[in-house]
């Protein structure tokens, strides 16, 4: 006879004490909903998180940066506790089980003891093991039950209906399903680069509107408006670290509440290195070091061959300027082993067709035949 989701909170013994072992890797909605459950059947719960085994090549994602998402999400909740664990024998909630072998019962028995010495608990206290209702069923229930190390009781959760494996392998596909707290890293970051007047913001506004994305804009206009009183005539080399501050802090919060798997960037570090280089004769090493710490994962580099338009602001409107300033460009990222995306089409509609199809085979997955 298979324990029923409910048999927990009507036994005389029930656990106090709740753990949940998983991967989390993205955590999703399906896993916070089974936590919901688990943190109403008992006093305190656990919530136990494991080095993924096979991790998607995509992402560089750390144990760290999943205990940061769980304590983010949990902060609320005094009664739920997050613990890191590299037991690789240990079985996860998220991992599909199919057998519970004399290595993950012996598993179970040192995070036990383990957890316990951490919660002040007693030897005799027992814990309830949070197992997804359906692999519940597929380990046999109760001759898995029977099997269990000593002081172990399970607690089956409802399923859910969000499968992580497939969620792990394309997040993009799933963002909907993703913790809001994991979706900064499961973005990727796409600059829009170009010299002045090719048309970057204007990009970059239309494909935020079209993915539903958000944004970070250039912060050198903005500067010039909030710190130079509209000109850059008071403009000089130590305003841009500052400039390039207040971007990082702009990608940062673009990327912390993400919107979509892809968000967008007006312009980069190599861009405002460029603009120091032209302007000050020099570049700035500050500048040099937000290039290789803040990388960005893509970038999309627009040809100079749209029409030049003043707008007060911009001076390398010749094509001479035009042309030194895009091979300055060009200089910088090979110089910091970058390679940008050229887009040359002098077509506006082209450009932004051309972005599209990028992002929709480079973040999204799509194929030429889904992109049409």
């Amino acid at each position: 006879m298979q324990p029923s989701i409910t048999a927990l909170t009507e036994a005389p013994n029930k656990p106090t004490h709740g753990v949940i072992i998983g991967y989390f890797q993205p955590l999703h909605l399906g896993h916070m909903q089974a936590m919901m459950f688990a943190a109403g059947q008992v006093e305190q719960l656990t919530v136990v998180v494991l080095p993924h085994p096979a991790p998607n090549p995509k992402f560089h994602i750390t144990q760290k940066d999943k205990a940061r998402w769980l304590t983010m999400a949990l902060a609320h909740l005094p009664f739920v506790r997050v613990m890191l664990a590299d037991d690789a024998d240990l079985p996860a909630f998220d991992g599909k089980m199919t057998a519970l072998d004399d290595m993950q019962r012996s598993a179970l028995a040192r995070l036990a003891a383990q957890i316990k010495a951490e919660r002040g608990l007693t030897a005799d206290d027992t814990l309830a093991w949070c197992v997804d209702a359906a692999d519940w069923q597929t380990l046999g229930g109760h001759v898995a039950m029977l099997t269990l190390p000593s002081g172990w009781q399970v607690l089956p959760t409802p399923p859910t209906g969000f499968d992580s494996a497939i969620i792990h392998a394309n997040p993009a596909q799933h963002w909907a399903a993703i913790h809001p707290e994991a979706r900064a890293s499961y973005t990727k970051t796409v600059a829009i680069v170009g010299g002045e007047s090719s048309g970057k913001t204007t990009l970059l506004y239309k494909l935020v509107n079209h993915y539903g994305a958000s944004y970070a804009l250039e912060m050198g206009r903005v500067f010039v408006e909030t710190d130079l009183g509209g000109t850059e005539l008071g403009m000089q080399y130590t305003d841009y670290p500052l400039m390039a501050t207040d971007h990082a802090q702009a990608i940062r919060a673009a990327c912390r509440h993400a919107l979509a798997p892809v968000t967008l960037i007006d312009t980069d570090f190599v861009t405002t290195q460029a603009f120091c280089e032209e302007y000050e004769g020099r570049a700035h090493p500050f500048l040099a070091a937000c290039i290789d710490t803040f990388c960005l994962d893509y970038t999309l580099m627009l040809a100079n061959n749209t029409p030049w338009v003043a707008d007060g602001m911009r001076s390398l409107g010749t094509l001479d300027a035009r042309q030194r300033f895009a091979a300055r460009l060009t200089d910088i990222y090979a110089r910091h082993q970058i390679t940008p995306v050229c887009i040359n089409d002098a077509d506006y509609q082209a450009r932004f067709l051309a972005a599209v199809r990028f992002i929709d085979r480079a973040i999204f997955g799509k194929s030429p035949t889904d992109i049409g």
